[in-house]
Formats: C-alpha cells, structure tokens, sequence
C-alpha cells in the first residue's frame, strides 16, 4: 500500500510540489533544502547556554538560536523516548499507533511499516536519507529504518542502558563491543561522512544523539571540562558535534539552502541528579506531564530564509512533519489524519499560529491539556521515588495559565472554575475526534519464573526432612 501510494506523489510532486509552495510565497520557490534534524536524547529545557545555562557551554547552539527561530514552547508529544520519535517522524500522536510507552530489546513490536515517516515522504521527493544514531522503534527487521524510508542507518537500536547494545549498520549488527566514549563522535563522522558524499542533491539528515541519556560517557577531549561535571561534559560534546555539521555544511556551500532542527526527545531525566539535566524554570521532567517533561529546547536555522527571531508560539515535534514536507514541495498523506500543522508561514514571515491545542499523554492516558495559554492537569495519585523516576506527590485537577506561570506553581482552578470547564469539554472533543485506537503495544512482557518459585519450595521441603 505504502509504495504504490508513493509512487503516485512521485508523479504529482513536479506540479503540485511547485503551486504548494508558490500559493504560500507567492514567489519562485528556492531549491529544494537539505534538512538537518538534531535529536537529543533526555536534554532538558534548560541545559543550553541559549536557553539559561550558566555553566554548560554551547556556542554553536547558541549562535544558532541568535541566528535564527529560538522557540520557549516547543514541545515533545511525549515525556519518553519511543513515542516522542513515533510523533517526530509521522506528524501524528503515538496513541494513534498504539505507541505509548518504551520499547526494549526483548520487545517483539515496533512502529508499524505502514506509518508514512519524513524519511518516506522526503524519499519521494527524491531526497537522499540517512538515519544516526538511536532508533528506538523497534528492533526487530520489519521495524528498522531501512524499512522506514531511511536508505542508510548506523547506530544503537536502542537506548545505551539497556542489554546487549550494539551499533547496527542496515540492517546487520556491525559492532557487538561498544566503547560508548566515542559514540558522540562516531554519530558526528558518520553524520559528516553523509553530507560529503550527497551534498550534489537534496538530502534528509536525521542525527538521533544517544545522549545524554544515561549512562553518561564522554571523549577524552571534553572529559572533565564542563563546570557542570560529566553531565555538562556530554551537553559540550555534543554542542561540538551540531558545529562539526554546521561547518561542513558551509564548507559544502550549503549554509544557505539546509534546515537545520535541534531538540530533544523529552526533559531532562531528574532522578539521577548531577547525571540528569535541567528543566529550568519549569517543573519536573521526563515520564511526567508537567511542562519540565515535555516542553524543550527548540532551534531552526535556514540561513537566507529565516531571519532572528524568538517565538512564543505553541509548537510540537509533530508539526515538523507536515512543515518540512510542505517547504521540500511535497503533499501530506490523505488516507490518514496528520496532527502536526504545517508552521512555515511562521518560520518564514513570522505569522501568528494562533490559539491551538496540545495533548500530554503518558503510557497510554492522557494525563493534561492545553487550549491556548491555560492547560488542565488530570489528578493524580503520586509516585515514591524510584532509581529509574523521580518522587511527585499526588495532586488534585490543576490548572494553570503558561503564559504567566510556566512554572504550574499557581493552580487557578478556585479562581477560574469557568475555563477549567471550557478545557475539560475541549478535552472530550480531541479526544471523541481521535476516533477508534488501536491497541496500545506490548513492550515487554515479564519472564515465567514460576520455576523458581517451584524450586523455592522445593528447597524448603528439604530442609524440613529429618
């Protein structure tokens, strides 16, 4: 299905492709741009030097935020890894893949082949496509990237604290022995490598960092360099890894026509302290619907096309899709519903989006939303810290204004009961519109050990015999 449906938009790209972007400019569009898409893995909200930081420094990251959109709402559609990577390359919410929570190396699912990723929609549109780095969406053959529209993959297929990681090459393992100090470095040859060799033709470049997820490793050449200690040791080094890739973009003369992204999975991993990031001044991070687990970093650079700019727009990862099809002169998928908007008149006039909606989720429920400026959080019952999560007390519905509170620190719900309602019913809407859903996914299911319970008993019969 998914093949002879591209096979059409190749035939209607040529057309259509043009009067989808002349109708927008209203000018001759440029060639098409490269795309650059920089995925970091548990980066929070304020670990940037362009976003707060005092002691991490990034002066590649930050000459991109002055140099181009530095959004302070961009959003992740999801607070943990594999559903924030489902929504990135789809333009679509996880739920309507049955996508909520992560997936491990004993999982036997992935994000289905039939889902229409960017690496698809851009391949049809004669984009070269390469995937580094994490994956993260299953590992099994049907679910790698190859099989994802990307015609090259090299990386971890999962997260690096997890059994058995290996670095894959296609669809074979190339390396079972990792030495995760030089995997930041590795990403970056390889990403370099790619632009060397395509950068004569359109080409999509999705560059998924495996850090600063933990276990933190870093080079000799940025170990204990950071104020920050390790942690900041990593943010540098991969801060290097964005400015290797800017710097053979202008070596290649193709400052001026690549759309460069850098973001982030999710917020910061909390529980593990110094080895975790910042959220900033929002509150909690990853595996939470707070703002510190979802809202992110959020950087676009297209030299040329967008100019300085500091957005306080509502934009999620799911909106690249849609945006990124459009600006290479593409059409969107019309066989199923695509959630993300399509935001290039903001990129490139500065056009307001206006009001518009975000759903949280978390393993499958939706835990908050938010219509505007006000967002609704669901009650709660509270959870003990745990090594892998960190400690939230329980709470009742909350509701919060973000554009004067984006800490959530203020419930208003006593002082605006009215707006809560309003939320609720929007909340019903969104989620009556969403239709019929799939089952969630299993992940992993738990080992029978009932063996051992067996033999437990068994043993302490035999202690029990004269």
């Amino acid at each position: 299905m998914p093949n002879s449906r591209f096979t059409i938009l190749c035939l209607l790209v040529p057309v259509m492709g043009f009067l989808s972007f002349t109708l927008f400019t209203g000018e001759t569009p440029p060639e098409k741009p490269n795309i650059v898409l920089i995925f970091t893995d548990d980066l929070g909200y304020g670990d940037l030097g362009c976003y707060g930081n005092e002691a991490i420094r990034t002066p590649h990251l930050d000459q991109m935020a002055a140099e181009g959109a530095r959004f302070t709402e961009f959003y992740s559609i999801s607070p943990v890894c594999s559903p924030s990577r489902a929504g990135l390359l789809t333009g679509r919410y996880p739920i309507r893949m049955g996508i909520q929570s992560v997936f491990f190396p004993e999982s036997w699912t992935g994000m289905a082949p039939e889902e229409i990723t960017l690496a698809e929609a851009l391949k049809a549109q004669g984009y070269a496509t390469s995937c580094v780095g994490k994956w993260h969406l299953g590992h099994h053959r049907p679910y790698l990237p190859l099989q994802q529209g990307f015609e090259e993959y090299f990386g971890i297929p999962y997260s690096n604290d997890m059994a058995g990681v290996v670095y894959m090459n296609g669809n074979e393992v190339a390396e079972h022995e990792v030495d995760q100090r030089y995997t930041t470095r590795t990403y970056t040859e390889k990403a370099v490598d790619f632009i060397d060799r395509k950068a004569g033709s359109p080409f999509f470049l999705y560059v998924a960092h495996s850090m600063p997820h933990v276990p933190l490793y870093v080079s000799e050449a940025f170990e204990g360099k950071s104020p920050r200690g390790l942690y900041g040791d990593v943010i540098e080094e991969i801060d290097w890894s964005v400015g290797q890739i800017l710097r053979k973009l202008k070596e290649k003369g193709l400052e001026e026509n690549t759309i460069v992204i850098f973001t982030s999975d999710n917020g910061p991993w909390l529980a593990f302290g110094p080895n975790g990031g910042s959220a900033g001044p929002l509150r909690e991070g990853k595996q939470f619907t707070f703002e510190g687990g979802m809202r992110v970093p959020g950087i676009i650079q297209w030299k040329g096309q967008i100019g300085p700019m500091e957005s306080g727009e509502l934009v999620s990862t799911i909106d690249l899709f849609p945006t990124l099809v459009k600006l290479a002169g593409g059409m969107l998928p019309d066989d199923r519903p695509i959630d993300g908007q399509d935001i290039s008149a903001h990129l490139l006039k500065k056009k307001p989006l206006g009001e518009r909606t975000l759903a949280y989720y978390y393993n499958g429920e939706l835990r908050a939303f938010r219509k505007g400026d006000w967002k609704i959080k669901m009650p709660y019952p509270g959870n003990e810290f745990k090594p892998w999560r960190a400690g939230v007390p329980a709470h009742d519905t909350l509701l919060f204004n973000l554009k004067a509170d984006r800490g959530e620190k203020d419930n208003l719900l006593p002082k605006h009961p009215e707006k809560a309602t309003e939320l609720l019913r929007a909340m019903e809407d969104f989620q009556t519109a969403l239709g019929t859903l799939p089952p969630l996914l299993k992940v992993k299911v738990p080992a029978d050990n009932i063996h051992y319970d067996r033999q437990k008993k068994w043993l302490e019969q035999q202690k029990q015999k004269p």
